[in-house]
């Protein structure tokens, strides 16, 4: 069962220059949006603000993108607020959505969920993309309404049917997982392919878990291989992760322990429990790169502290047999007893073992270690 990542964050329409629509304006409007362009802010707030304070709407947005952002003024969310309000009480429908997420990220105005729906709804009745999308993940995760998947894919649908890659990935998430729509990998895998060829990275990583998996699609670890690799190349951890073991295997592409090793590291040094696991065993058994027990000890460790069995099991035993480390029948206990807890029989195995070689203080004081692990680590 794969754990599946929806874009849950919300987006901010960020320099989409508009230009005045009237005729009086235009020629401002124009110059202001070049002088921008080129990144002379003095020049454009100069012309963008008299417009704004006569009521333009588009220059009331652009006014308050460059408060927003901190271009030719000092970032200020609340003036950047005051601006998207005025142009979206227009029926602006970049202001409304830009004003959407400040109220759901709380940026110049209290939080406040059920303003951004009303205001990312508006927007989104306008057909603008980014706001249907930001609407559907608002339903998505019952935030200013109740969760309504049906109503989450409704707003991805409309989004997704206009490109935007976003809502492609998350349309295709609400089809893999049966939220929404009755489950369907076939159709999953169709909108992760749209978002995927827009570069879209998790949309990539999950299209290539179909490809592995066959799931929608006919199982091809070379097509796998090629989508994990265009996610990890943008530094998707999971792909990484994935596709080194792919490089580890021997699926898809030539088995190449060094590379392995490579896309390995790459998701251990962000974190990646698994990946950091695998890491100290090719360091272990010399795959890849030179034994190092050392470096094993070191990456089984990164792992342990996540909560990951296997690391803790690898990490007792190196204690135990000093290697990497000096020999320590406690702590060696201690880990090996934390991967048992979670159900490891060699786990199990091991622990009786090295019990065996320790005295009665000894273990009391491996189990108290453990207990303070699992106390902290709750």
């Amino acid at each position: 069962m794969k754990t599946l990542l929806r874009s849950a964050f919300l987006t901010l329409a960020i320099m989409a220059l508009a230009v005045p629509a009237n005729a009086g304006p235009l020629e401002d409007g124009l110059a202001a949006v070049a002088a921008a362009k080129r990144g002379d802010y003095a020049t454009a707030l100069r012309l963008w603000r008299p417009l704004a304070e006569q009521g333009n709407a588009s220059a009331q947005f652009n006014l308050g993108q460059m408060y927003d952002i901190g271009y030719g003024v000092s970032q200020d969310d609340a003036e950047a607020v005051k601006w998207y309000r005025k142009a979206a009480e227009q029926g602006y429908a970049l202001a409304q959505s830009n004003l959407g997420f400040k109220y759901a990220e709380g940026e110049g105005v209290k939080r406040d969920d059920a303003e951004a729906v009303k205001w990312y709804r508006k927007a989104a009745e306008q057909d603008y993309a980014e706001a249907q999308v930001n609407l559907g993940v608002m339903y998505d995760v019952g935030r200013g309404a109740s969760q309504d998947y049906a109503e989450a894919v409704k707003w991805y649908r409309k989004a997704a049917e206009q490109g935007y890659a976003k809502a492609q990935y998350n349309l295709g998430v609400m089809y893999d997982m049966g939220q929404g729509v009755p489950q369907d990998y076939a159709e999953a895998a169709t909108w992760y392919r749209k978002a995927a060829e827009q570069g879209y990275a998790n949309a990539q990583y999950y299209l290539g878990i179909m490809y592995k998996n066959g799931l929608g699609v006919p199982q091809d670890y070379a097509e796998a291989v090629k989508w994990y690799r265009n996610a990890a190349e943008q530094g998707i951890a999971n792909a990484q992760y994935n596709l080194g073991i792919l490089y580890d295997q021997g699926q898809g592409v030539p088995q190449d322990y060094a590379e392995a090793v490579k896309w390995y590291r790459n998701a251990a040094e962000q974190g990646h429990a698994n990946a950091q696991y695998n890491l100290g065993i090719m360091y272990d058994k010399g795959l890849g790169v030179p034994q190092d027990y050392a470096e094993a000890v070191k990456w089984y460790r990164n792992a342990a502290e996540q909560g990951n069995a296997g690391a803790q099991h690898n990490l007792g035993l190196m204690y135990g047999n000093g290697q990497g480390v000096p020999q320590d029948y406690v702590s060696a206990h201690m880990w090996i007893n934390l991967a048992a807890a979670q159900g490891g029989e060699y786990a199990q195995k091991s622990r009786e073992i090295v019990a065996k070689l320790m005295t009665p203080d000894q273990i009391a004081e491996a189990q108290r270690m453990a207990r303070d692990w699992m106390t902290k680590h709750q």
